[in-house]
């Protein structure tokens, strides 16, 4: 259900200020980087939710803030979002604890220019937010405004309460970690394309050797139903256990089931349907040319944010 904050926030940063007073020079700042706003909140969080919640609190402590102080509103306000997401962070490592299965980033149904932005797409990617989730709170802070947002080191340090001497720490740990564990080289949207393309005639004409010629020998598959729907309550490693169990669950309901691509964190997706509603969304992670990481969301609480596209920015 989606929370009256988040709402609010819906209202105030679609330029509609909840309480319908004139748009002045906050309103104004705070809607010109709005979008910029979410996408951090968002790739800190990985709960589009949780982001919004996050605006509405940046929007009311922002509305008090003596402009006559900001010399410069953008570093201002990521500042604001920062701290936010952090405490929020914080409290949402706490619901994991007690999530039912694998918790999956909340996928988002992005606008077309998002994966023109490579390095953002690849930010915002579903195995690159897994990775992120790795991190610790602050560590994520630090390596999403600097690596994604390019934010000097003296303004994370105001941000996450840090000398800019931590911070640089941090920030170098945090890179090592990410290297460590995020996809290995690059893989054009074409690439995986092509890859979801071959996924999805195997699934639906029930190949299984086909199935298996694109997933790598240790292919991941996680699944989030949030206890709500049913899912894998554990990873399944393998491409003959995740090949037969997706090809088994898809034969018992081939009749009521469609498959198409959608754009979603900026890469090519599928969109599971049954009886034409919206049942999940599957993303995937490519190494050397094969799905190395299969996601499935179908937590509905997760999927509000596919009915519309979402605009990122850096």
């Amino acid at each position: 259900m989606k929370s009256e904050h988040g709402e609010r926030a819906r209202n105030t940063t679609a330029g509609r200020p909840a309480g319908g007073g004139r748009t002045d020079r906050a309103t104004e700042a705070f809607i010109a980087h709005r979008n910029l706003l979410f996408t951090v909140a968002y790739e800190m969080l990985g709960s589009a939710v949780d982001a919004e919640d996050v605006l509405q609190e940046t929007w009311l402590r922002w509305s008090g803030v003596d402009l006559g102080t900001v010399h410069d509103p953008r570093a201002y306000l990521i500042r604001i979002t920062t701290r936010q997401a952090l405490d929020r962070l914080r409290t949402l490592g706490r619901r994991k604890e007690s999530y039912v299965g694998s918790w999956l980033p909340e996928p988002l149904l992005t606008t077309p220019d998002v994966a023109d932005d490579v390095e953002l797409a690849d930010s915002v990617s579903m195995a690159m937010m897994l990775v992120l989730e790795t991190l610790t709170p602050t560590e994520r802070a630090v390596f999403v405004l600097r690596e994604v947002f390019a934010l000097g080191y003296d303004e994370i340090a105001e941000a996450v309460g840090k000398s800019q001497a931590a911070v640089r720490q941090i920030a170098h740990r945090a890179r090592a970690h990410v290297a460590a564990r995020r996809p290995r080289g690059a893989v054009s949207p074409a690439e995986t394309q092509e890859a979801l393309d071959a996924f999805r005639r195997a699934l639906e004409t029930g190949d299984l050797q086909s199935l298996f010629d694109i997933l790598a020998p240790d292919v991941v598959l996680l699944g989030d139903g949030g206890g709500v729907k049913q899912a894998v309550l554990r990873p399944v490693v393998g491409a003959d256990k995740v090949g037969r169990l997706l090809i088994g669950g898809l034969s018992r309901i081939a009749a009521t089931v469609s498959l198409r691509s959608a754009q979603v964190n900026g890469h090519p997706a599928l969109l599971v349907q049954l009886d034409g509603v919206l049942d999940s969304v599957v993303t995937v992670r490519m190494d050397d040319g094969l799905i190395t990481g299969l996601y499935s969301v179908r937590n509905p609480a997760k999927l509000s944010h596919m009915q519309r596209e979402t605009a990122l920015r850096r």
